[in-house]
């Protein structure tokens, strides 16, 4: 029988579940590829940073999670990361920066990314539809690609289609936001390939070996894992790798970033990161690791099968086939006082991200009841842990947290706004884990 190792780099999808996993394991070597793009990557890296001063990503998900972390971990202040439709962050990012200076970088997998595609052209107006000051990353012949070229966008970047989303770290997606940010390209992706090189071996392989460790915790019931704390936000990039990943089939790694590993259900893993280069073989550690405790969970760690559910609920409420009220809802905080062993609390905060640290007190009262807390903004988890809440163990307890967020602010060629699209996604996901029997309940912030 072959090992792990040799099947994961033989493509063979019965590692897995046999069902198409080996159509999606362009990550394995995309690192060779990439680096066959540097000069150009360089070249547009050169000539933005002469015209602009700062650079906006618009993204979801796989397409801004790594971005947001190589953003925090190289320190870079002119590079923002928009992934959120509240209004008020739209209106704070729009007032923070100069919008004639400013690149516009879209970036979807899919192309077709409603968050994205909403701040897309609600920027294109406000700049005057001026293709100089966008470009995009995306999948060869999706609509954003199309439209892209039709808008004379400065730069179009094709992503790869065996490539998720959350294992896009190391292709253009992450690759073209860490060159605009000014970081050596070609040193990351050389850091990148010795890691990659390393996950070829048998013995002393690194992702092989985290893997494992997570994988078998699971089997010993500590699927809790506590990711160490950083000031890279690295918890947030590996909370949709590991949860979208294996979060299926009743089964799943749930990511707890920050939270104490003390306690029957948790395991802690550990982050090396010496420098800020390593963050390159971080990544890539994490993307072979999950794909080894895929194999131990006997999933298939490439699909997401249930996030499907939450959009459908959001189609609905925007297309006004239902009401959309988001008063409080639920037993909480009862929900959270009967939890039992394995449990654990889910804060689903569909609010203004400068006002997270208002959730403080929940998160205090969650882990005063004994349970490892993870925190989501929404809609960003949605694209992230949104997959294990519905898809994962019936262990969640879900409390969503929603705010006032403000006066509408109109999408251009959308008959709702930015205001009705966050509540339609927060009533959607709700309206989603409650049709999955998880026990959920809503409050809004300034209840905590």
């Amino acid at each position: 029988m072959s090992s792990i190792v040799e099947r994961i780099w033989g493509y063979d999808a019965s590692l897995w579940t046999d069902s198409g996993e080996d159509r999606w394991l362009g990550w394995l070597d995309v690192v060779t590829r990439v680096r066959g793009h540097v000069d150009e990557l360089n070249a547009f890296s050169e000539s933005a940073t002469e015209q602009f001063h700062d650079w906006v990503l618009l993204g979801m998900g796989g397409s801004s999670l790594a971005p947001e972390v190589l953003r925090r971990t190289f320190g870079v202040e002119s590079f923002h990361v928009l992934d959120t439709t509240h209004p008020e962050a739209i209106r704070r990012l729009e007032r923070s920066v100069d919008l004639e200076q400013t690149l516009f970088l879209a970036s979807s997998k899919s192309g077709s990314t409603i968050e994205t595609r909403s701040q897309l052209e609600y920027f294109w107006e406000l700049t005057g539809g001026r293709g100089a000051q966008f470009a995009a990353i995306t999948d060869p012949g999706s609509e954003l690609d199309d439209l892209a070229h039709e808008r004379g966008f400065r730069a179009v970047f094709a992503g790869e289609p065996e490539i998720g989303g959350r294992y896009s770290a190391l292709s253009m997606f992450g690759i073209v936001p860490a060159a605009l940010m000014g970081v050596d390209v070609d040193r990351f992706l050389q850091v990148a390939a010795e890691m990659a090189i390393a996950c070829h071996e048998e013995e002393g392989n690194p992702g092989l070996e985290l893997g494992r460790t997570l994988g078998e915790g699971w089997r010993e019931g500590r699927d809790k894992v506590c990711i160490d704390e950083s000031a890279t936000g690295f918890g947030l990039w590996a909370e949709q790798l590991l949860a979208e990943s294996t979060g299926k089939q009743g089964k799943g790694l749930v990511p707890a970033p920050g939270e104490s590993p003390e306690g029957a259900d948790r395991q802690q893993a550990q982050l090396e990161l010496g420098d800020p280069y390593s963050l390159a073989a971080e990544f890539y550690r994490w993307e072979f690791a999950t794909a080894v405790a895929g194999h131990v969970l006997a999933i298939n760690p490439f699909d997401q099968p249930d996030v499907q559910a939450a959009k459908d609920r959001t189609a609905a409420y925007l297309e006004g086939e239902l009401k959309t009220e988001l008063q409080r809802d639920g037993d909480y905080p009862e929900i959270v006082d009967e939890a039992g062993p394995g449990d654990y609390l889910a804060i689903q905060a569909f609010i203004d991200p400068a006002r997270e640290a208002e959730l403080e007190p929940l998160i205090a009262f969650g882990r005063e009841a004994g349970l490892p807390v993870t925190v989501g903004l929404g809609p960003r988890y949605l694209h992230s842990t949104g997959q294990l809440h519905k898809g994962g163990p019936d262990s969640v307890i879900a409390v969503q947290v929603v705010d006032d967020p403000g006066a509408e602010l109109a999408i251009p060629g959308r008959d709702f706004g930015f205001r009705r699209l966050i509540e339609a996604q927060a009533a959607g996901d709700f309206a989603s884990l409650k049709e999955r029997g998880r026990r959920v309940a809503r409050i809004r912030l300034e209840d905590i």
